[in-house]
């Protein structure tokens, strides 16, 4: 784990966005597509970290985007080229665009100011859509990914972001996959080489701005 020191170097908050990865009810919902995945987001800890974040960021001015995933009810534009897409549309719950299940999930809150990104396709936020440009846009150097899942988008989403040269940075416990210990050795074996690994606790320090002391002096939050 980097030091405080390094992860305040690091996040720069005018700099920073925080990224949430498929945080919506159709996925990680109590009624969502992949009961397993849903469950695991949930009983970790990890859908509630990642609402601790969002509400941080909104406190110390940090944008947050919220990327979604979805299809047309035709499916017009959908990928088909991967085994996950066939069995995704096989699948009782839909992420059809304009429904529930696309709906970012509880206890997650959306401010006007946040951002809202949808995707027909691929695998990652980042890849062919205007996620890069926003970033770019906002001035972004490192960007905070959270959400689900592990196995896939996580991935995805931080080599995307490194090879477009922003710093990424994984808190640990506000990422889920499964099985359960799939995470941990994701985040050990891969994201580690490429990311900076920390802990939403570790975050919330760094995001969270100083409060005014009475007499206008400032302390650590």
């Amino acid at each position: 784990m980097p030091s405080r020191e390094h992860l305040r170097d690091l996040l720069d908050l005018p700099a920073t966005v925080l990224l949430t990865v498929e945080c919506q009810q159709g996925v990680v919902g109590p009624d969502g597509a992949l009961p397993e995945l849903a469950r695991e987001a949930r009983s970790s800890g990890a859908l509630t970290n990642v609402a601790r974040l969002v509400a941080a960021a909104h406190e110390g001015g940090v944008q947050v985007i919220h990327a979604i995933a979805e299809r047309r009810p035709d499916g017009r534009g959908a990928s088909r080229n991967a085994r996950l897409f066939h069995a995704a549309e096989r699948l009782p719950v839909q992420q059809l665009t304009g429904t529930r299940a696309v709906r970012v999930a509880a206890p997650i809150e959306v401010r006007e100011e946040d951002l809202v990104v949808r995707r027909l396709h691929g695998l990652s936020p980042l890849a062919g859509t205007e996620v890069d440009a926003l970033l770019r846009n906002l001035g972004c150097r490192t960007l905070v990914v959270t959400g689900v899942s592990a196995n896939v988008a996580i991935p995805n989403t931080v080599f995307d972001a490194v090879n477009r040269g922003y710093t990424a940075v994984v808190p640990a416990d506000a990422i889920a996959g499964v099985p359960s210990d799939y995470t941990p050795a994701m985040i050990r074996n891969t994201l580690s080489l490429v990311a900076t690994v920390t802990t939403t606790d570790e975050l919330l320090t760094c995001l969270t701005p100083p409060r005014r002391t009475p007499r206008g002096g400032t302390r650590p939050a």
